[in-house]
């Protein structure tokens, strides 16, 4: 299956990283190349743009589509919770802007084998990095009823976890969970009929997703990386899909921009935490125009900010 994926909010990034023609930029979140594209077509011959993605299908499409640009490029197979470590490889310090585009692509929804989506049959797999053993096989029939209540409640916010934990421990006592399609006619006999229509699998399906990829465990750490290595007046833009997500990139940012810490109660400020960053303006969500062509960004939201010291 050809790499398709529509960039969520594409000329709102490139406004937001304010992007300078010699700088360098880092796209955490690579996937088909969309976003690196486009801010590779604003950089000149000194430019530098970096791409680090887990999905090695998407490594393959984005060498593609950047093989044109004029400015230099280099692609790494990783997880940005190793941006520290790549860009260390690569010999930068300092950098001019980031971007993370959370969650997962059209791509791995859409390619049915990939196991990510509860609309097709396949496999219980969702690993974004095809490489790595652990998978939602092993989340399904290994975890506990507590720990897979935990995820589904946490991860899912789902409010029939406990039905739907003890249902798929009672399935498996039989054979083994192995397909997407199995698991979904789990859920459905454990949850009402929802009368907005949404799929009663939805959120269990992203609370494993979440789990096998450690999605928002390594969150917090690698935004505070980026904004480490950004330059004064450097830009980190982040896109996020869910309320879960979006909180850490909020509450993250927040501390990130205040110079005090300290509990409330304390008199005086001991932390000696001084502002890293200026949030700049609102989150930011999709034109009209643009949920018109591409329902998936309606959850998006773009949170920026600029580094001040």
């Amino acid at each position: 299956m050809k790499f398709e994926h529509k960039s969520v909010m594409l000329n709102e990034v490139i406004d937001a990283l304010n992007i300078q023609p010699h700088g360098i930029y880092l796209d955490c979140t690579l996937g088909g190349g969309g976003h690196s594209l486009k801010i590779g077509e604003s950089l000149d011959s000194d430019g530098f743009l970096i791409g680090i993605d887990r999905d090695e299908d998407a490594i393959s499409a984005a060498r593609e589509k950047l093989s044109g640009l004029s400015c230099k490029v280099e692609i790494v197979h990783g997880n940005f919770s190793e941006l520290d470590k790549i860009l260390d490889s690569l010999g930068v310090e300092k950098i001019d802007g980031a971007l993370f585009d959370l969650g997962v692509s059209s791509y791995q929804i859409d390619t049915a084998e990939r196991g990510f989506s509860y609309m097709n049959d396949a496999p219980l797999d969702m690993r974004m990095d095809r490489t790595k053993n652990f998978s939602a096989f092993d989340v399904i029939n290994n975890y506990d009823e507590d720990s897979l209540v935990k995820i589904f409640s946490e991860y899912g916010e789902e409010r029939f976890s406990k039905r739907i934990a003890k249902n798929i421990v009672g399935a498996r006592k039989n054979s083994a969970i192995e397909t997407t399609g199995e698991l979904v006619k789990i859920i459905e006999k454990s949850v009402p009929k929802i009368s907005d229509g949404g799929h009663p699998a939805k959120r269990v399906f992203q609370a494993v997703r979440i789990e096998v990829n450690h999605e928002l465990e390594i969150l917090n750490a690698a935004i505070i990386s980026a904004v480490r290595h950004l330059k004064f007046g450097g830009r980190i833009a982040i896109i996020t899909f869910h309320s879960l997500e979006d909180r850490i990139v909020k509450n993250t940012f927040k501390t990130l921009a205040q110079d005090c810490i300290c509990p409330k109660n304390f008199p005086v400020c001991v932390c000696n935490h001084k502002a890293e960053i200026k949030i700049l303006g609102k989150a930011a969500t999709a034109t009209v125009e643009e949920l018109n062509k591409n329902s998936r960004a309606k959850s998006a939201k773009l949170r920026t900010a600029e580094k001040i010291i």
